[in-house]
């Protein structure tokens, strides 16, 4: 319809894209204009393999357009796929290859990675292939650790649970496993004789550190996997806590800054209250609210416009609470000195006038005329014209009009 309209004939209109497969605008038999790419298949499934090995794939494409195709770049979606050497510049009817591999290590299951592919073909300058692969690991850990976010005055034991299964054909047998630090004890539950088995991990206090780890290995009857290794990590909240732990206002607080707002929470197994906010600076208001009874409270800063802390003088804002570890709660406030401006610096010699200009330079000049003697028969050009000849240095040439060119009007 649009090339009935517009007077344009049918075999000068751009075929769609279709990217795979024959149905192409060369294969129907229709002109094309520039390069076209079009792969053998755009997806590709490695089926079942091994956990911890690298598989590759050559994806192959044609160039069915009448120029020159040039592959600019290929980008995978991750680090675990990576691209090799591709064919950069394909003629026309000619096809080339785009190596891709992917790296399973630690992965398990069905997985499903791609890279982006950026061309000249002006009808899909950039597409994508696809990967596709089921990890198979001959004993499966899930998952691969056990992390805990427990209060630092917690009087629960909390437990994670670990599943292991054999996916090999023979039974197999765990030893008990082991853990040497004291805030994790390790238990091992079969679930089903030789196929499957539960690691219950439990984290105990008291904790001398904010952040524990620690390796539970086990010890299994596979010559592949002799030992199974699951981490274990205690992120330990403290009593109360504070955030931001320190304020950084902007300098010179320009207008529209947003004002700060420090947030504290109480994870303690008693209710927190939070009192008297203070300040050691002029000019501040403070807001207390308390968002959750007993856990959590907002200290809003309400700052003037333009304010700036002297570089001599320290600043922070206090809180009391009914914590005995934490009686005053302290949070320092900052903020960054302004530039110093460099003067400009004038050439004491020489007198400055107004705007930077010598004055020598800013006044009017002064012409000095002396009246030019009557020009005789046969005197120099000097003469003529009122000139002053080089010899009386300091006299000024007078103010005369230069003779008219000739052939012009007067």
């Amino acid at each position: 319809m649009w090339a009935a309209l517009f007077g344009v004939r049918g075999e000068d209109v751009p075929p769609p894209a279709t990217g795979v497969g024959t149905g192409t605008a060369a294969a129907a038999g229709v002109a094309v204009s520039g390069p076209r790419i079009r792969y053998a298949e755009a997806e590709h499934d490695f089926g079942r393999v091994s956990s911890g090995s690298t598989v590759r794939h050559d994806f192959v494409f044609t160039n069915t357009g009448n120029a020159v195709l040039e592959i600019s770049n290929v980008r995978p979606g991750c680090g675990c796929t990576t691209a090799g050497q591709w064919d950069r510049l394909v003629e026309p009817g000619k096809t080339g290859v785009i190596p891709l591999q992917f790296n399973s290590s630690g992965f398990s299951g069905p997985v499903m990675k791609s890279a982006t592919v950026t061309c000249n073909d002006p009808t899909q300058p950039n597409s994508v292939l696809q990967l596709r692969a089921t990890v198979w690991r001959p004993i499966e850990v899930n998952p691969a650790s056990a992390y805990f976010n427990v209060p630092s005055e917690s009087a629960t034991n909390e437990m994670r649970v670990v599943k292991i299964v054999n996916n090999l054909e023979t039974p197999l047998e765990i030893s008990p496993p082991e853990c040497t630090n004291q805030n994790f004890r390790a238990e091992l539950a079969t679930i089903r004789p030789g196929k499957e088995f539960e690691l219950r991990v439990t984290v105990q206090p008291p904790f001398s550190a904010t952040y524990v780890q620690t390796p539970i290995t086990l010890k299994t009857s596979s010559t592949n996997t002799p030992v199974l290794t699951v981490r274990a990590y205690a992120n330990v909240q403290p009593a109360v806590q504070v955030v931001p732990q320190q304020i950084i206002l902007p300098t010179g607080l320009p207008a529209g800054s947003a004002m700060p707002t420090v947030t504290i929470r109480g994870t303690g197994t008693n209710a927190l209250v939070v009192s008297e906010p203070a300040i050691n600076l002029e000019g501040v208001t403070l807001n207390l609210r308390e968002v959750q009874p007993g856990r959590v409270f907002t200290l809003g800063l309400g700052l003037p416009t333009g304010m700036q802390i002297p570089s001599t003088q320290r600043v922070e804002v206090t809180l009391k609470s009914n914590h005995p570890k934490h009686p005053v709660i302290r949070v320092p406030v900052y903020q960054p000195q302004p530039l110093p401006q460099t003067p400009r610096v004038a050439n004491p010699s020489v007198p400055r006038g107004v705007e930077g200009i010598p004055p020598l330079l800013a006044r009017p000049a002064t012409v000095i005329t002396t009246p030019a003697p009557a020009a005789q028969p046969g005197a120099s050009p000097a003469a003529k014209y009122g000139t002053v000849p080089a010899s009386q240095p300091g006299t000024a040439r007078p103010a005369r009009p230069l003779p008219p060119l000739p052939g012009a009007k007067p």
